[in-house]
């Protein structure tokens, strides 16, 4: 039994998914590692700038399942290229087609996995000099090369054509991370300064990034707790002095902030030990119902 000093970490989730999928009978991934992070440092002051933001959430498909709150993972909602909606309005994007932390959230507050709000705010204050007209959507690829060669220079070319000066990239999922990290690093060496806010700090450290802030909350709530407007803001915040104060590569803040003084939630996300030999076999019969569903 893990002690609440042992629980009180980041949790390992290159670790934990390696041991959840190996137990599935998949083979071990190999998460992205670069040892070189690129560096753009941000070219003119935080309220003089055009900020875009990028996504791995997910446009609502009405004929694609449940995509609601507290919805069980539903591939058949992914998207497999990126994609581009107004910042003007707040589309209705969704986060049930990937593996968010469903033990301890439902994904019931778009504030906490898109910053939208926020960052209209922020502008409103000066804050920044502007949000970019469109926000971009990034999928959620597994294929680090698709990421690298497809992905990610379509996310370039969009952020530049709406002539952003920055991005905030905002992830969810394990696998979200990294696909984010590969475009940050994408960006940043186009010239574009990026801050990728995050949950799976070991995922991202790995790959490398210019700036991280990392919110010791369970996945999907990278941007603020749920219905929690003060906490959104306080974590854009951080985000955004990470972004202007920055002065070289795999730069880490950690939010102050925390889910519950008891950190026993960090035992839960992909743990083996308190799944029976039937409910294992029980998920690996679901989660292949589920690609054959996305590939379809």
């Amino acid at each position: 039994m893990d002690s609440a000093a042992d629980l009180d970490e980041p949790i390992p989730y290159r670790a934990r998914t390696r041991a959840y999928y190996g137990a599935l009978g998949y083979p071990p991934y190999r998460w992205a590692h670069v040892g070189d992070v690129p560096f753009a440092p941000l070219r003119k002051p935080l309220a003089e700038a055009c900020l875009a933001l990028v996504t791995t959430a997910a446009p609502y498909q009405p004929d694609k399942g449940d995509q609601g709150p507290g919805a069980p993972y539903n591939g058949a909602a992914k998207f497999f290229a990126v994609y581009s909606a107004p910042t003007d309005t707040d589309p209705d994007l969704r986060i049930a087609h990937i593996a968010y932390d469903r033990d301890h959230t439902r994904a019931e507050d778009p504030g906490t996995w898109l910053p939208l709000p926020a960052l209209r705010a922020a502008a409103e204050v000066g804050w920044i000099g502007r949000l970019a007209p469109r926000l971009h959507g990034l999928p959620t690829n597994r294929s680090q090369r698709v990421t690298i060669e497809t992905d990610a220079p379509e996310i370039v070319r969009r952020v530049c054509a709406d002539g952003a000066d920055a991005a905030i990239l905002v992830a969810n999922c394990p696998v979200c991370h990294q696909s984010l990290a590969l475009a940050a690093r994408a960006l940043e060496e186009s010239g574009i300064a990026t801050v990728l806010m995050g949950c799976a700090k070991d995922v991202v450290e790995h790959c490398g990034v210019p700036r991280f802030l990392f919110s010791d909350f369970p996945l999907g709530n990278a941007a603020g707790r749920p219905h929690d407007r003060a906490s959104q803001a306080a974590t854009l915040d951080l985000a955004l002095a990470l972004l202007a104060s920055a002065v070289a590569p795999r730069t880490t803040v950690q939010s102050p902030q925390r889910w519950s003084a008891d950190p026993a939630w960090k035992a839960d996300y992909a743990s083996l030990h308190r799944l029976s030999v039937e409910e294992i076999a029980r998920r690996r019969a679901e989660f292949e119902a589920e690609k054959r569903k996305a590939r379809s």
